[in-house]
């Protein structure tokens, strides 16, 4: 067999995901945040990446050091606002109620990348740029409503929760002030 033949590029799902990836890393990093992957045990956990920040924090919190488990996701897909939130659909009610835990030690939430359409309009470069199209956004699902179905669960993530640097600060300050972060996407 031909070995050109027998190699697959990877499909599109998996650049989405690898694009997630990229996203995650260039916040953080920017943040000034460590950002790791998690293994294949975290992963069946709902957990795809952790994220590590260093005080001080603005608000004084009495940690110096937090992280944060993110669950990773990308869709082209659009999304439907409703009341300044974007609808995701969210496949796999195991991990939807792994972040929808109370009993965890570490705070985790869902990081939405919306995608254009267009795979070509994924990822742009030139000599003076390099540029991901569209934005994610984060949400927690602590207190979040129980799935009423086995398949699927649709989330709200306010519009207000761009996954940015500013964000990630502001995040990691809850989390340092020993605050927890509770769902906020429910719109009226």
């Amino acid at each position: 067999m031909d070995e050109a033949k027998s190699l697959e590029p990877i499909s599109d799902l998996n650049v989405e995901s690898e694009l997630s990836y990229a996203y995650l890393h260039a916040v953080a990093s920017h943040a000034g945040a460590s950002c790791s992957v998690s293994n294949r045990h975290e992963d069946n956990a709902g957990v795809d990446a952790k994220i590590t920040a260093w005080g001080p924090f603005p608000s004084g919190g009495y940690r110096h050091e937090v992280d944060l488990k993110v669950q990773l996701k990308a869709t082209i897909s659009e999304p439907v606002e409703k009341n300044g939130c974007l609808s995701y659909s969210f496949s796999g009610i195991k991990q939807y109620d792994d972040l929808r835990r109370d009993t965890v030690a570490t705070p985790r939430i869902l990081v939405v990348l919306f995608l254009p359409k267009s795979k070509k309009a994924w990822l742009t470069h030139s000599e003076k740029t390099l540029s991901l199209s569209k934005c994610a956004y984060w949400v927690s699902l602590l207190d979040a409503p129980p799935s009423t179905n086995g398949s699927s669960q649709t989330v709200y993530l306010p519009k207000t929760q761009k996954f940015d640097v500013a964000n990630l600060a502001d995040i990691c300050d809850q989390i340092a002030s020993g605050k927890k972060l509770k769902y906020a996407g429910r719109p009226a």
